[in-house]
């Protein structure tokens, strides 16, 4: 990891990635209470984990990672994907735009908000998407 990446991981962490990495744990732990929100608690624990840490890292689609699709990257994925939305994916949208446009406010903030953006477009459709450090991909 470069010292900058690991600069603006820490300033991210202290500047907003924190309480987002928590709402996403959060929404986790809630989607662990049905048997059936399991898949879905599973990608807010990796994707969380990004949010804590998004420098260094990005989101993929699995079938383009992997070469061919599977049950989260097809249709089920997608009815899956209409379902997050409507229960966790649209607040954490909120949330994450909520701080980009904090960020935004100032000049030196604007690559943290840059990351808060990417991460609430993530977070309208998690189902199918992996992430990955930028050097293996």
């Amino acid at each position: 990891m470069s010292v900058l990446r690991l600069i603006f991981n820490i300033a991210w962490f202290i500047m907003g990635g924190f309480v987002m990495g928590l709402a996403w744990w959060l929404a986790g732990l809630l989607c662990f209470i049905s048997i059936i929100g399991i898949p879905f608690g599973r990608a807010c624990f990796v994707i969380g984990e990004m949010a804590f840490w998004p420098f260094g890292q990005e989101n993929v689609n699995r079938k383009h990672l992997k070469g061919f699709e599977d049950i989260g990257t097809g249709p089920l994925g997608m009815i899956g994907n209409v379902i997050w939305f409507l229960f966790c994916g649209i607040w954490l949208a909120i949330g994450h735009l909520t701080h980009a446009v904090a960020c935004f406010v100032t000049i030196i903030g604007i690559p943290f908000a840059i990351q808060h953006v990417k991460l609430a477009l993530l977070s309208l459709t998690p189902i199918g998407q992996t992430v990955v450090a930028k050097e293996s991909y």
